[in-house]
């Protein structure tokens, strides 16, 4: 028996999957077992084209191949050349054990690459410590953008046979690039950011307190919800987030890049977090995954370690909104259909935009309102309570005027979030500030005695739950670093209280 290495999804994770091969004595037959999917029981025929159109006697045997773990569903074209490469080298001493193999075969031997290979390595390399692998050619460009992982690039069945019967096929390696992005050099590790802002914050005017509220949201990633007459800039703040965001470690790209190609899109392995903004009539399964037979990633899944933009947001069902309320809260989600279930990480920053009432002139000092309080009171209990405790700074946006100056630029923005982070990774954190755990908040959320006094004095006033008293102090931590104070001030506190939505 040999057997090889190769992979599919299980979720939107990769599992590493050995096909394993015998050709025993018996009547003629090629049997694939082990849950294929059609696309690999139909490689049968590619396969054995391949192998006749280049010289190969087909061995007039019993050819079992068996994909383990069987218990598995697999599908992908992709195992094609592995399943080749055993058949073709049954009476070889090769060992092929340690061999990654990924390619889908041409009826001529050709090596094609396929839409799945992509985001199969990328979570291989994240998870299971991929190393090397043999892989189209033309994926070489693309793949060599992944750190750390050495590729052999074969165009045609008889070259990748030629590589594994090579007593040196290390010539024939194709080492992966430097990633080639600004970065922070904190305890050894690299953290990855984006340099240039094709959206800058200093397009917008005025709303000094908004943009306070944004660069605290994205040093700390906390959660913000911008309340204000249409046109004042709620969705222009928004859409410059993602610009001003923090830095990413060489896992984190290759998540990103991970999720680029889970949606049909070719992975551009940029440092730049994830921005994603559904339509408010979106359904339920596009925002949060589904599907019949195989659970599909949706929105909350694609902007993973990004940004999650609802604007209009009691336009939204409330069905999507209270569902929101699990991977705000436990940063993962479970999608469970009767023939799959899959659980996949949910750590983003959920920002929100809202018109004070459905006319929006309700905070317009220029115009009027036409709602009546019925219609005022309907609109606004389409957000629960639940769902707004779960919001970490709340702003209403100020009339636009005249005489508003645009102010700081996101350049200068992002140098605080650097120096913030800096701080934040440097004090221990595994996670930043909006992310931190009950136990790691008592770690890092030191109160001085006033500022402990203060929270005291909101907790009685203010009837502050349990998960707002923590999102104060989170919050209170992100300003206390961009202030450079080691300790939250009484400062500090009152500011981020002053985020808090007073009912």
């Amino acid at each position: 028996m040999k057997r090889l290495l190769c992979a599919t999804y299980e979720g939107i994770e990769a599992q590493p999957v050995y096909v394993e091969s015998t050709l025993t004595k018996g009547l003629p037959s090629f049997n694939i077992v082990g849950m294929a999917n059609t696309a690999i029981t139909e490689s049968r025929e590619r396969v054995k084209s391949a192998l006749l159109s280049n010289e190969f006697t087909f061995p007039p045997k019993r050819i079992t191949i068996n994909l383990s773990p069987s218990d598995l569903r697999k599908e992908g074209s992709h195992f094609d050349l592995g399943i080749a490469l055993l058949i073709a080298l049954d009476h070889t001493d090769i060992t092929l054990d340690e061999w990654y193999v990924f390619g889908e075969l041409g009826l001529d031997g050709s090596v094609k690459e396929n839409l799945l290979l992509y985001a199969l390595i990328l979570s291989l390399v994240n998870h299971n410590g991929l190393t090397s692998a043999i892989v189209p050619t033309e994926s070489l460009e693309k793949l060599s953008n992944i750190p750390g992982v050495t590729f052999y690039g074969v165009g045609h069945l008889n070259e990748a046979i030629d590589l594994l019967r090579s007593k040196t096929p290390n010539e024939k390696a194709h080492h992966s690039q430097a990633i080639a992005h600004p970065y922070q050099l904190l305890d050894d590790i690299k953290y990855y950011y984006q340099d240039d802002y094709p959206l800058d914050f200093s397009d917008i005017r005025g709303q000094e307190v908004a943009k306070r509220a944004a660069l605290i949201s994205a040093t700390g990633m906390h959660n913000i919800l911008l309340e204000g007459s249409p046109g004042c800039g709620k969705s222009m703040i928004a859409k410059r987030l993602p610009f001003i965001m923090p830095p990413v470690t060489d896992s984190e790209l290759l998540d990103i890049a991970k999720l680029h190609s889970l949606e049909g899109k070719e992975p551009s392995f940029s440092p730049q977090r994830p921005y994603r903004s559904p339509h408010h009539s979106s359904t339920l399964a596009s925002i949060f995954g589904g599907g019949t037979h195989r659970a599909e990633i949706g929105e909350v899944g694609l902007s993973h370690h990004g940004i999650l933009f609802f604007d209009e947001l009691p336009h939204y069902t409330k069905q999507v909104l209270e569902a929101l309320r699990e991977p705000l809260e436990d940063q993962r989600i479970r999608i469970s259909r009767v023939h799959s279930k899959v659980e996949y990480p949910t750590k983003f920053l959920f920002a929100a935009a809202m018109n004070p009432c459905p006319c929006g002139n309700l905070l317009n000092t220029a115009l009027s309102c036409r709602c009546s309080d019925r219609e005022i009171s309907r609109y606004k209990n389409r957000l629960s309570d639940p769902f707004l405790d779960r919001i970490d700074l709340y702003v209403q946006m100020q009339t636009v005027s005249a005489d508003d100056k645009s102010s700081s630029t996101s350049q200068q923005m992002h140098q605080q979030v650097l120096q913030a982070h800096a701080i934040q990774r440097q004090r221990g954190q595994s996670e930043l500030n909006g992310r931190l755990s009950d136990r790691e908040i008592e770690q890092f959320c030191q109160l001085d005695q006033e500022a402990d006094t203060v929270l005291t004095q909101a907790i009685n006033r203010f009837s502050l739950s349990f998960r707002s008293i923590k999102k104060v102090q989170k919050c209170a931590r992100t300003i206390a670093d961009l202030d450079d104070s080691k300790i939250i001030e009484k400062r500090h506190l009152l500011e981020a209280l002053s985020y808090r939505r007073r009912v």
